[in-house]
C-alpha cells in the first residue's frame, strides 16, 4: 500500500457488468497513475449498484469477480492500493445512515443526477428511497476514509459538491472529524462506440477488456465511418466525420495518423483497410492485459484472497472512523469556560 504520509484517495466502480475500452482510458488508466502518487482505496460499489439493478440482485457478484479481473489485468497494484469489496466493511451502512440524519432532502432532490437518470432509465422504477438518497451512501464512502482527493469527471463535480456539504455539515454541528474532500477534476478522453454514441453497455456498442482478438476485430469492423464516404473512391474526412478515427488517436502514432487523413482525403486508403489496421493495433495494446488476466484467472480464489487482504486494511481505517464519529456524536460536549 502506498506510504501513509500521502494524501488519500477514494474511488469506486459499481459491477453492473462487463467493464470496456471506456473504462481502460476513463478510469483505469488514471488509477494507475494515482496509485502512484497517493495512498488509494479504489472499491467495489456493490450497495451503489443495487440503486437501479434492485430487482435483480444475483447479477452483481457474479459481476465482481470479472470486474477486479479487468482491474488487476490494467494494472491496478494490490501492493499500492486498498482494493476491496464496499458490502465487505458494513461501517459504510452505518455512517450512511447517520450521515442521513442531517441530510437536507431538498439537497437530495437537487441533484442533477437524480433526474437524468430517472429519464434516462425510464424502463426502472427509481422511485425509491435508495436512489434518491445514494449521494449520501457516496458520502460516506468517500468520508470514511478520509480521502483528500475524488477522482471525477466534470459531469461528476455536483456528487462531489453534494459530499462537501454534508461533511462541512457534520463537522459544523458535532466535531471537526473529516477532511473537506476536494474534486481531483480528470480530464476523460471521448470515446464515442461503435455507433458514434458513447461507449456504454446498455447501448450495445462497446469493446470489451475481456474481448478475444477476433471478437475486437469483428466490433471494430462494424464501427461507423464517414457517412459521406460511400465508396473507396469518394474523398474523406475522418478528423470531422469518422467515429472510428477516434480510436485510431487513441491507438496509432502521430505519424501514421498524418498518413491516413492524407490517404483519406485523397481516396487513396479505403475504410476496411483502416478498420483492420485499427484492430490489429488495438488488439495489440491488449494482448498484455489479455495475458495477465488469463495467469490471474488460472489462479483459484486468487481474486477473493486480494479483496480479503483489502478488505481487512479498509475496515481498520473505517472501525478507527466510526469511533471518532461515535464519539463526536454521543459525547456532551464540555460546557464554554467563562472569563
Amino acid at each position: 500500500m502506498a506510504a501513509q504520509g500521502r494524501q488519500r484517495i477514494l474511488s469506486g466502480m459499481r459491477p453492473s457488468g462487463r467493464l470496456h475500452l471506456g473504462h481502460l482510458h476513463g478510469v483505469l488508466e488514471n488509477w494507475k497513475r494515482l496509485q502512484e502518487e497517493y495512498q488509494c482505496f479504489f472499491f467495489v460499489a456493490d450497495w451503489h449498484a443495487l440503486t437501479t439493478n434492485y430487482e435483480k440482485p444475483w447479477t452483481i457478484p457474479e459481476n465482481i469477480e470479472d470486474m477486479v479481473l479487468d482491474w488487476l489485468a490494467a494494472g491496478i497494484d494490490p501492493e499500492k492500493a486498498t482494493l476491496f469489496v464496499q458490502s465487505d466493511i458494513k461501517e459504510h451502512a452505518e455512517l450512511q445512515l447517520l450521515l442521513s440524519m442531517i441530510t437536507p432532502v431538498s439537497w437530495l432532490e437537487r441533484n442533477p443526477t437524480y433526474k437524468e437518470q430517472q429519464q434516462q432509465l425510464k424502463e426502472r422504477d427509481l422511485a425509491t428511497f435508495g436512489f434518491l438518497g445514494y449521494p449520501v451512501l457516496q458520502a460516506a464512502d468517500i468520508i470514511m476514509y478520509k480521502a483528500n482527493k475524488v477522482p471525477v469527471g466534470v459531469d461528476q463535480l455536483p456528487h462531489v459538491e453534494l459530499t462537501r456539504e454534508i461533511t462541512r455539515r457534520f463537522n459544523y454541528l458535532y466535531r471537526e472529524v473529516f477532511p473537506v474532500p476536494d474534486a481531483l477534476l480528470t480530464e476523460v478522453p471521448k470515446l464515442p462506440g461503435l455507433d458514434g454514441r458513447k461507449m456504454s453497455k446498455s447501448y450495445g456498442n462497446s469493446i470489451y477488456l475481456n474481448d478475444t482478438e477476433e471478437q475486437v476485430a469483428k466490433r471494430i469492423s462494424t464501427m461507423v465511418t464517414d457517412v459521406e464516404r460511400p465508396r473507396k473512391s469518394d474523398p474523406g474526412d475522418p478528423e470531422k466525420r469518422c467515429v472510428a478515427f477516434n480510436l485510431h488517436k487513441l491507438y496509432l502514432p502521430q505519424e501514421r495518423l498524418d498518413e491516413i487523413v492524407a490517404g483519406c482525403r485523397a481516396a487513396e486508403i479505403g475504410c476496411v483497410a483502416c478498420k483492420k489496421e485499427l484492430a490489429a493495433a488495438v488488439n495489440a495494446a491488449m494482448q498484455p492485459m489479455r495475458d495477465r488476466r488469463r495467469e490471474l484467472a488460472e489462479q483459484p480464489g486468487a481474486v477473493r484472497r486480494i479483496l480479503e487482504e483489502g478488505a481487512e486494511k479498509a475496515r481498520a481505517v473505517a472501525r478507527n472512523t466510526m469511533d471518532e464519529v461515535r464519539e463526536a456524536l454521543f459525547t456532551e460536549p464540555p460546557e464554554p469556560v467563562e472569563n
